[in-house]
């Protein structure tokens, strides 16, 4: 009973740290089904001959054992010479929003989401095999694609050592697991087994799982990149038995989160030197892989749900998909955020922002990196109600109450900004990696705002720009605005 005590008071103070949720999945899909011969009555369905099904009308979207039952009742055309194309589409999203609050002044909000698009095209019809005594129907030239998006986290590999002219350790694991994901592939692939090639080649490669393998790349790629194990990260599946099937079902969408913490101004001792004591951080990711579509020339011949066909060119199986390109991106907005306000009016501001976007081509076996961090460091004063000299007289319209204060504001401000932001390109099994791209810019802006009243607005600035460039083709950049404004409202 204790145990169960506990677990109902953890699950109560969690319920109550709940501000706002939000939870939604959807899915949209539609089949164009040509040569449909049967008629509709009520409700979509013909109820005599039941066709096209109660399923169907509830928005079963139909496979292939599905066509091949339509086809032998009859309900598709014969007619050899039609050739419209059967169409499928599915959209799939899943979308998670969490606002919690587990001690007073901390607001925690959590996110996650997927998305999955995809569509099938075939043609469907009847094929004359015997010069007319005999027919039979067909699914020619099968051909699916989509695309993939998920919130993800992959920061494990974020803080490592980084150098755009150096191949990274993180790159390195990367080629190292392909070995690791050819055994896992090449041992379970049926077909392998069979024809006895489970013995790797001087390299470590099993057969039809070389080095260039998408199969390999893809799960060696999310495992270094993201920390996991490359003897557990999820496979690819090698079938599309329905349009709404997802082929990599494997990689899971994860909690993003953003944490705003206002509680420090509230502490015994600290309250008398902060009006206001805010810390933030925050964290979001995604995965992608969009474009993806399937190979024509792929064969399960004995359906294990592995590939079949050897590709003497590649030396690899072909997949089922071909994946142009994967990416991973992430950023901390911010990784540490200071913001406070003393009681005497001053401000003063500290952030550090890290991100990364990883770009995978599983064309030319290149992987991009671009990598970006700032540091912003922002102070400021405010004073408002500035006393005159001694016996100056203003005019009513400037100071209403004739008094020796005026009803105005100065504010001072002073931003420091430094950004590096560094594109690097690698290929694979070369021992080079060079710089593309990127500068470090520094600026910093000072400026004087002063409002003489609600009217009337004088601000004196000055803002510097400098750009380093990371290559030499790009020369270095100042760029300095100075200046004074005057603005003045003539509204009542």
């Amino acid at each position: 009973m204790p145990y169960v005590s506990n677990g109902l008071k953890i699950f109560g103070k969690l319920a109550t740290s709940i501000k706002q949720a939000s939870f939604s999945i959807s899915e949209n899909a539609q089949t164009r089904l040509p040569g449909y011969t049967d008629s509709t009555k009520y409700f979509g369905q013909n109820w005599k001959s039941t066709a096209p099904g109660i399923d169907f009308i509830l928005g079963r979207q139909p496979d292939t054992a599905w066509m091949n039952r339509a086809a032998s009742k009859g309900w598709i055309t014969k007619d050899t010479t039609f050739n419209s194309i059967f169409r499928q589409n599915s959209d799939q999203r899943i979308t998670l929003s969490a606002q919690l609050e587990p001690i007073r002044d901390l607001n925690t909000t959590l996110n996650m989401s997927k998305k999955l698009n995809k569509n099938y095209t075939e043609t469907f019809r009847c094929i004359d095999t015997s010069g007319g005594t005999k027919h039979s129907f067909k699914h020619l030239n099968p051909y699916a694609g989509g695309g993939l998006d998920v919130s993800y986290v992959a920061f494990k590999t974020l803080f490592g050592k980084f150098d755009p002219n150096r191949i990274s350790a993180t790159f390195k694991k990367f080629q190292d697991y392909r070995v690791i994901l050819s055994e896992r592939l090449g041992k379970a692939n049926t077909y392998n087994v069979i024809n006895g090639q489970t013995t790797p080649d001087a390299e470590g490669y099993y057969f039809g799982y070389g080095k260039y393998a998408i199969d390999v790349l893809i799960p060696a790629f999310i495992a270094a990149y993201t920390g996991e194990d490359p003897k557990s990260v999820s496979l690819i599946r090698q079938s599309n038995p329905n349009v709404k099937s997802n082929p990599f079902r494997g990689i899971k969408p994860k909690l993003n989160w953003r944490l705003d913490y206002n509680g420090l101004s509230r502490v015994k001792g600290l309250d008398k030197l902060f009006s206001n004591f805010s810390v933030s951080h925050g964290y979001t990711g995604n995965l992608s892989m969009n474009g993806f579509t399937s190979a024509l020339l792929y064969q399960d011949v004995s359906r294990f749900g592995y590939p079949s066909f050897y590709d003497t060119l590649s030396k690899n199986y072909l997949p089922y998909f071909l994946v142009p390109n994967i990416s991973i991106g992430e950023q901390f907005s911010p990784l540490v955020g200071i913001d406070m306000m003393f009681t005497n009016q001053l401000q003063a501001k500290f952030e550090y922002t890290k991100s990364r976007q990883l770009s995978l081509s599983l064309v030319d076996f290149q992987l991009s990196e671009v990598r970006t961090s700032e540091f912003v460091i922002g102070a400021g004063y405010r004073k408002r109600g500035l006393k005159l000299l001694a016996g100056l007289k203003l005019p009513k319209w400037l100071n209403k109450d004739g008094g020796k204060t005026l009803d105005n504001e100065i504010n001072f401000r002073l931003d420091f900004r430094i950004r590096d932001n560094v594109t690097a390109n690698s290929r694979l099994d070369q021992d080079n990696t060079f710089a593309t791209g990127g500068s470090r810019d520094i600026t910093i802006s000072p400026s004087i705002d002063y409002f003489l009243n609600n009217r009337i607005n004088i601000k004196l600035y000055f803002d510097q720009r400098r750009v380093n460039p990371y290559i030499s083709s790009s020369a270095p950049i100042v760029n300095t605005r100075a200046g004074l404004q005057v603005r003045i409202s003539l509204t009542q």
